[in-house]
């Protein structure tokens, strides 16, 4: 099995100085904003959605 990708970019500040938490799984640092973050994938999108739908709900 492989290893589940790492992000590049902290989702606060973008910088690319993230590692590892020792939080757990999931968990990552920003040396950068000094931020501690959980990444986790929620699920798949329902197979009827389209684009237009998603455009429809912006407002």
């Amino acid at each position: 099995m492989s290893e589940r990708a790492a992000p590049f970019y902290c989702p606060y500040c973008g910088d690319e100085d993230l590692r590892p938490s020792e939080a757990g799984h999931g968990a990552w640092e920003c040396a950068a904003c000094n931020r501690a973050f959980r990444l986790s994938f929620l699920g798949l999108l329902a197979s009827g959605l389209t684009r237009g739908d998603r455009d429809d709900h912006d407002g």
